[in-house]
């Protein structure tokens, strides 16, 4: 079976102000996708699926896809706020999409062999689609949902411009993942304390030494049904909310709780990091470069 990776592309880019999927940050207008590309060729992967928007589909083909040609196989999906299981229907006036679950549920009919996913804007350094790729050439006997997580210390991805939600992950003492907790208002305070505000208003601190999820994971193709029988569920009991959303994390978490997967915890030694806010965008283009001149990337990547 071949490896897919599932890029998550249909972001509206709310706190970048604009499609930061297409913003140039490499010395040689590469985008952050690029990177996540090629690493995860080199890696082993031998197919692209991007989740993106209808309204932008055009635009992304000729800007991104055409880079890609001959050097792997791309598909698409598309994430709109009315494919949704069953006879749900969306909200008349909700304009976000359903989240980071919901766009892998976009991708369903596509992700019939083993799939990692990640996110379009974020970097994740190439020990991270390595580790991803073994995992999934070589997953644990079927019996439970299978899955890897690439986690990243928390730490080291955050934004100096704003707070960043974030998945802290625990461990079980056996590599396993046993909890993912979204926590979607992390951010430094001025005194460097590393903070979670909660929904009614008060805070809990962190060390920063936490695994966090970036949204970087490996899974067989069992997790799509699983997948959209919890997608069911939140729509019965949230599918008349206008802000409310789906998150990966949870379907992971869910699932560990009632005993249905097994998901190894693999910690990435590259650094992570990310464009959250446009003024994110002189700090990446500078660890890019200095990846670059590092060697650990071309100049030019396609």
């Amino acid at each position: 079976m071949g490896l897919s990776l599932l890029i998550l592309a249909a972001g509206m880019g709310s706190r970048y102000g604009g499609l930061k999927q297409l913003d140039q940050m490499g010395p040689s207008g590469e985008t952050v996708m690029d990177y996540s590309v090629f690493d995860a060729v080199r890696a082993g992967f031998d197919r692209i699926v991007f989740v993106i928007r209808r309204d932008f589909e055009d635009e992304f083909k000729k800007v991104i896809a055409k880079r890609y040609e001959g050097k792997i196989k791309i598909d698409f999906a598309f994430q709109d706020i009315n494919d949704l299981p069953g006879n749900f229907k969306a909200p008349a006036d909700r304009v976000k999409p359903w989240g980071t679950g919901h766009a892998v549920y976009a991708a369903r009919e596509l992700l019939t062999e083993p799939f990692a996913v990640i996110n379009a804007d974020d970097f994740y350094g190439q020990d991270s689609y390595r580790k991803l790729a073994s995992y999934l050439s070589n997953p644990p006997a079927p019996g439970k949902v299978r899955g890897c997580i690439a986690a990243f210390q928390l730490s080291n991805t955050l934004s100096e411009n704003g707070s960043v939600s974030r998945g802290i992950c625990s461990d079980d003492g056996k590599g396993h993942l046993s909890q993912v907790v979204e926590n979607t208002k992390i951010f430094r305070k001025d005194d460097g304390k590393i903070v979670s505000l909660m929904e009614d208003g008060t805070e809990v601190e962190l060390t920063g030494n936490e695994p966090a999820s970036m949204n970087s994971w490996g899974f067989m193709p069992e997790m799509v049904n699983e997948l959209e029988a919890l997608f069911k569920d939140f729509l019965a009991a949230h599918g008349n909310e206008l802000k409310s959303e789906f998150y990966l994390p949870f379907v992971v978490d869910t699932l560990i709780r009632k005993e249905k997967a097994e998901i190894t915890m693999c910690h990435s030694n590259d650094s992570w990091f990310g464009v959250t806010y446009k003024e994110d965008r002189p700090m990446v283009q500078k660890a890019l470069q200095d990846l670059v001149d590092s060697g650990a990337y071309p100049k030019q990547l396609f």
